[in-house]
């Protein structure tokens, strides 16, 4: 308690520093490109576009979901996914990529991954503004049920804040474990519903097993808002799980800051 008592105190007390690195970062990624940021924008993009013309004119395959165009249903899941993949990759590489404020000045650690976060989230709500002017265009216009989009936001800060913590400790002492985490991300995209309805596979039990996965919970409550009409509390198990699977990651990271903290420096 008194570690987690610490991470909280830091954060409180840095909390002015925290935006302004999250800017800062937006800012260093992008820096020395003519369009700057707004390289950001352009990767999903492309990517939506192809995954659409794959689909829908070379496999053939994807048609409508709950009476809106395969793209549709495919664009907030992505969306989210390449916020959730910066997150877990650049959030675990978070405290190597600023090794100069744990060596060579007094900074809390613990934030560092907070800021790397939200430079990503910054980037994503820009990404949603796209998303949502997408569906007013092709004639699908905001109802009540946008609104909790906010909430699957806060839902994914949290829990990959509190990955970033953990996965940037463990790299920051092996680049191994930072190396395995980038081969992994690859695979969670398949594995995750981001291209599919995982409520569609015949096999309970590995369904219930992908509910388990955070990023298939972030990924399907996009599309509820969106597409499905479904609000989070209409779904309690799949609630429970992800608030379960945070409170675990919470105190994972919390266990690795103890156990690692000091060594850190020495090892940068």
């Amino acid at each position: 308690m008194s570690t987690l008592k610490q991470i909280i105190t830091e954060h409180i007390q840095w909390r002015y520093q925290v935006f302004k690195l999250a800017k800062a970062d937006i800012i260093k990624t992008y820096s020395g490109a003519a369009l700057g940021w707004a390289w950001a924008l352009v990767r999903p993009t492309i990517m939506i576009f192809v995954f659409w013309f794959a689909f829908t004119y070379g496999l053939r395959v994807g048609g409508d979901e709950n009476g809106y165009p395969f793209v549709l249903w495919l664009v907030p899941g992505y969306i989210a996914w390449q916020c959730m993949s910066d997150m877990i990759t650049q959030g675990a590489n978070s405290i190597r990529k600023y090794k100069y404020l744990v060596t060579k000045m007094k900074f809390p650690v613990s934030t560092i991954p907070t800021f790397t976060a939200f430079a990503k989230l910054a980037i994503h709500i820009s990404l949603m503004i796209l998303v949502v002017l997408l569906f007013i265009i092709t004639g699908h216009f905001p109802d009540i049920y946008w609104l909790e989009i906010f909430f699957y936001m806060f839902c994914m800060l949290v829990f990959f804040t509190a990955w970033g913590l953990f996965a940037s400790m463990l790299a920051a002492m092996s680049k191994d474990f930072l190396n395995l985490v980038k081969s992994v991300t690859q695979a969670l995209f398949w594995v995750s519903g981001i291209m599919w309805d995982v409520s569609r596979i015949g096999i309970p039990a590995l369904q219930k097993v992908l509910y388990f996965n955070p990023i298939t919970y972030v990924a399907n409550g996009y599309r509820n808002a969106f597409i499905f009409k479904v609000w989070f509390w209409e779904e309690p198990t799949q609630l429970l799980i992800f608030v379960g699977m945070t409170i675990v990651m919470f105190m994972l990271a919390v266990w690795a800051y103890r156990k690692l903290i000091k060594e850190i420096p020495d090892v940068l």
